[in-house]
């Protein structure tokens, strides 16, 4: 117990002290605790008890404390702060955890326990939470391979290792090449049409990169979309979006072809040795969708309005093309320039004149203010508790009652150290067994570090977006760990987040939270109104990209036939099968499309996003119905959705906030597609 890791963590409210804490001790802890949780697996499996809910499935439960604690750690670093020990120990790690997976769900004598408890569910005297809790074990293991012969249960955990290793090599390597490529430049003519608040944070970022008084941009979202939507010089547009497009394009050991490619025939591969059909069949099984058919109806829905918005959008901006007296075809390189000159001429809206009113902690207290407003809680800065980086800003978060809630931590910087992207995790999950354990939440993103650091719409959005997915983990109210906040079905888990977001651009939230960086005024009437009139501008686009990248994803996993097609093939085929229109390319590209390669969790789900729009787009009618901050409406998605986490049904969940289920229609009309 001398590593820091394990020891009981004196800071306030039991915070890591990340400062005592060194590379080593990682490896040192993951060792230690991996060894103790087998010990612990073996003791419930060797009970000579006869198997019951508290000391079998609620035994499983509590136990690998030290695991959790080194792995909620670990990986929230290994994400956000990154070095060269911390990748070595993450590749081994990922082995390790698979090696572990193996053997807890090959473990005969536990398995045979929780069958036990499963096959006589409906005799035993449980909660709604519990029974889910049985159902979810028991699920786990038949998909872990505990049903297999021994022979069966080798291939899995073989298949698994690999996996393991590949997935987080595929991560690395993005990291790796959107660290080393740079577009550096120093001539006007480079610079011309880029706003000052970008230039600003070029510069910031060339300075990081080792090029004082040049500007850098590089392939990381945040600072690519700025320079294609204001560069004017077309050939450096041109240059950024191919080395965004091709990024780990290579088959070689620093690219991801060859490693996607094996990735996909793995997880086909095991999904049939479990008796799937695909990848996408073997994943969906456990998700509200159920199949890829279901997926697929879907998006087919919302595919032919968004490509017909689409066409027309680009019809659009090549007639702004021609009136400028430029004769070339719209390219892809070219979607997001003229889009904003043809925003500015049609809705006399630009991102320069709205970003002022967006300066980051202004919109971060924006949402704040909305949280309290809905739910009562408050956020104390907090300065005094440990973090792992500068960046890093803390928040005790305390209900209405002044009740302690969590601790809520923003680390929302791009660096060379963090992954690119935007999201949440936790380096404390919350439960209530024989203690109330209390959450320690962070939303990480990528926004270009500059003073002040001023947000585009789709970054607010961004924000928002990442924050509601913290309130689902700071608000939690479950019993039991694996069921609490975000530990949801991956179609679900996308309900808060994206309800979240709507409060972001709602003009009675605009009034009160926007105002300008220099003066602080409130932003005025006729902005909102603007921004308003611009809200379904571009949605052709965004929802083709999007919808591009989920029947990508879906091209890869619900194959039942291996595949000898390079990414690169395959992408033509599938996007060529749906027609998207040669001006668009998908939002991820297979080689850089970490969501579901350099992890597991939404390989063949990526279609979640607009599964829990559908929710979402629905729910949020709710409010507009009652008001959006009616308290009754408010107190329903606390109570049903917020605070319930895994605990019940997801689609009874919702029927419960709502009091009906949902329809698509909502959504067509938020995106501009109704009647197309």
């Amino acid at each position: 117990m001398t590593n820091p890791i394990f020891q009981t963590w004196q800071a306030p409210f039991g915070m890591p002290k990340f400062n005592d804490i060194h590379d080593h001790h990682y490896s040192e802890a993951f060792a230690q605790a991996f060894d103790e949780h087998a010990s612990e697996v073996d003791k419930i499996a060797n009970n000579p008890a006869s198997p019951t809910f508290d000391n079998t499935i609620v035994a499983m439960e509590t136990s690998g404390h030290q695991l959790t604690k080194t792995t909620d750690l670990f990986y929230n670093l290994a994400a956000s702060d990154t070095n060269p020990a911390r990748q070595e120990i993450e590749q081994a790690a990922s082995i390790q955890w698979s090696a572990h997976n193996s053997f807890i769900y090959g473990h005969t004598g536990l398995f045979q326990r929780i069958k036990l408890i499963f096959d006589n569910l409906a005799t035993l005297d449980l909660e709604l939470d519990q029974r889910l809790l049985v159902k979810q074990v028991f699920s786990d293991f038949i998909r872990g391979g505990a049903n297999l012969n021994a022979e069966g249960q080798l291939q899995i955990a073989a298949i698994n290792q690999r996996l393991a290793s590949l997935e987080t090599q595929f991560g690395q390597n993005i990291l790796a090449e959107t660290n080393r490529f740079a577009l550096i430049l120093t001539q006007q003519t480079e610079l011309s049409g880029l706003p000052e608040p970008v230039l600003r944070a070029a510069a910031n970022e060339a300075g990081e990169r080792g090029h004082p008084g040049k500007y850098a941009f590089s392939i990381s979202r945040s600072s690519f979309t700025p320079f294609m939507q204001f560069a004017d010089n077309r050939e450096l547009r041109e240059t950024l979006f191919n080395a965004y497009t091709q990024c780990a394009s290579s088959d070689d050991t620093a690219g991801n072809t060859n490693i996607a490619l094996e990735i996909s025939s793995l997880r086909r591969q095991r999904a049939q040795i479990l008796g799937f059909a695909s990848h996408a069949h073997y994943m969906l099984e456990d998700r509200m969708a159920g199949n890829p058919d279901a997926v697929h109806r879907l998006l087919d829905e919302i595919w032919q309005p968004a490509r017909k918005k689409a066409e027309q959008e680009a019809a659009d901006l090549q007639a702004l093309i021609h009136q400028q007296g430029e004769n070339f075809d719209l390219e892809p390189w070219d979607w997001w320039y003229y889009t904003e000159k043809l925003r500015a001429a049609r809705f006399k809206l630009n991102e320069s004149e709205i970003k002022p009113y967006f300066e980051l902690e202004t919109v971060r207290d924006g949402a704040f203010m909305v949280a309290n407003t809905l739910f009562g809680i408050t956020f104390r800065p907090a300065p005094e508790l440990p973090t792992y980086h500068p960046d890093v800003t803390c928040f005790e978060v305390n209900d209405s009652d002044g009740s302690l809630i969590g601790i809520f931590m923003t680390d929302y910087f791009m660096r060379p150290s963090k992954r690119g992207g935007a999201w949440m995790s936790q380096f404390r999950g919350q439960s209530n067994l024989a203690s109330h354990v209390r959450p320690i939440v962070v939303n990480c993103c990528n926004f270009p570090k500059s003073s002040p650091c001023l947000l585009g719409l789709d970054e607010v959005t961004t924000l928002f977006h990442e924050f509601g997915h913290a309130l689902h983990g700071l608000l939690s109210q479950v019993r039991y760990p694996s069921q609490a906040g975000t530990n949801v079905k991956r179609d679900f888990v996308e309900l808060p987040s994206q309800i979240f977001e709507h409060w972001a651009m709602e003009p009675a939230v605009l009034r009160q939270y926007a105002k300008h960086v220099d003066s602080n005024e409130h932003i005025p009437e006729h902005l909102i109104q603007k921004i308003l009139a611009a809200s379904t501008f571009n949605q052709g686009f965004q929802t083709c990209e999007y919808l591009a990248a989920a029947y990508l994803d879906l091209a890869w996993h619900a194959a039942t036939d291996s595949t000898s097609l390079t990414p690169d093939a395959l992408e033509r085929i599938e996007m060529a099968r749906i027609g998207l229109p040669k001006t668009i390319t998908a939002r991820y590209k297979s080689t850089y499309f970490q969501h579901i390669f350099a992890g597991e969790h939404y390989s063949a789900g990526y279609y979640a996003y607009i599964w829990a729009e559908v929710l979402d787009a629905d729910g949020f009618e709710a409010f507009k119905d009652n008001g959006i901050f009616d308290p009754a409406t408010a107190l329903s998605l606390r109570r049903n959705i917020l605070e319930r986490g895994g605990s019940g049904e997801p689609m009874a969940l919702y029927e419960s906030f709502r009091g009906r289920r949902p329809s698509v229609e909502a959504l067509l009309a938020n995106r501009g597609l109704a009647g197309v």
